[in-house]
């Protein structure tokens, strides 16, 4: 009898926790969707009135289009070099992304490789540049670059976008610790040299993180401002994120126009992410595992 009724008892309360984690599960859900319902909501407020006139925004700015056209992303291209700006920064990501993910995993790469003093002083330094504010910087870098003939071109822009090898370095460099050593003594018996191991075992090996590595930094790079702004001066070489910055004034009274081009500007990167999708969920979820 005692032990018909402890069973009873348990299989009550299997049937309990099962009931409230599915109450728990559903009450998380309808809370994220109410959190994303929120966040889409300044998304929906600059897509819709992208396809409004002036009056028409004015009216109803949440609202569906009365009559729905796409003259403001005529106006947009015809008054602003949205092309021009789109392929200048598409240009600075790519470089400054591609060179930052080389740079911040060869890095890594060495300090693994061969530990010693050297090796933990320069870690050192990197930790110590890693902390200070990048607005403290821009003086001497503009300085450094303006003495170079740097300043005002996309190349240097490229340059200063290579501070981020630093990030790279410190996600890569603790995502190597954990890969098996074994592997690279091997090739080292084999005879291949320090550039081989890299590329052919350990580039593979750690795929995953400089995923991650390549998300963030590309899309910090694309949406940078502060940087642009103060090493570019040449309306034809302006990124897309300047070309929004100055559309504020021209179109200050032209607010659907304005979205507009916020759009443009934010079109690449979302088209970015969702191709991207399942790299970065993949790349986040190895380097918590490995890290």
């Amino acid at each position: 009898m005692s032990n018909a009724t402890d069973k009873t008892t348990e299989k009550s309360g299997g049937m309990n926790f099962t009931t409230r984690r599915r109450i728990g599960s559903a009450v998380t859900s309808v809370v994220m969707i109410v959190v994303a319902l929120i966040c889409a909501v300044p998304l929906w407020y600059i897509l819709i009135n992208t396809f409004k006139t002036i009056p028409d925004m004015a009216a109803n700015p949440l609202g569906l289009p009365k009559e729905w056209t796409f003259a403001n992303y005529a106006k947009a291209f015809e008054t602003v070099p949205i092309v021009r700006s789109l392929v200048n920064t598409l240009v600075v990501t790519f470089f400054g992304v591609a060179i930052q993910v080389i740079v911040g995993a060869l890095a890594a790469y060495g300090m693994i490789l061969r530990k010693s003093v050297f090796t933990a002083g320069v870690g050192a330094i990197l930790m110590v540049a890693f902390v200070v504010p990048a607005q403290s910087t821009l003086i001497p870098l503009y300085r450094m670059e303006a003495q170079a003939g740097l300043v005002n071109t996309l190349a240097g822009l490229v340059i200063i976008y290579l501070g981020g090898a630093v990030f790279c370095y410190f996600l890569t460099v603790g995502y190597m610790r954990s890969l098996p050593f074994e592997l690279i003594e091997a090739a080292r018996i084999d005879g291949a040299g320090p550039l081989r191991i890299f590329w052919s075992i350990v580039m593979p090996l750690i795929r995953p993180i400089l995923t991650t590595v390549v998300v963030f930094q590309t899309m910090g790079t694309w949406n940078d401002f502060m940087n642009a702004n103060v090493f570019l001066s040449s309306s034809d070489l302006r990124t897309i994120v300047l070309q929004v910055y100055n559309a504020v004034g021209q179109f200050s009274t032209d607010w659907p126009s304005f979205m507009t081009i916020t759009v443009l500007a934010l079109l690449p990167v979302l088209i970015f992410f969702v191709f991207c999708q399942k790299w970065i969920v993949s790349g986040l979820v190895a380097g918590s595992v490995k890290g």
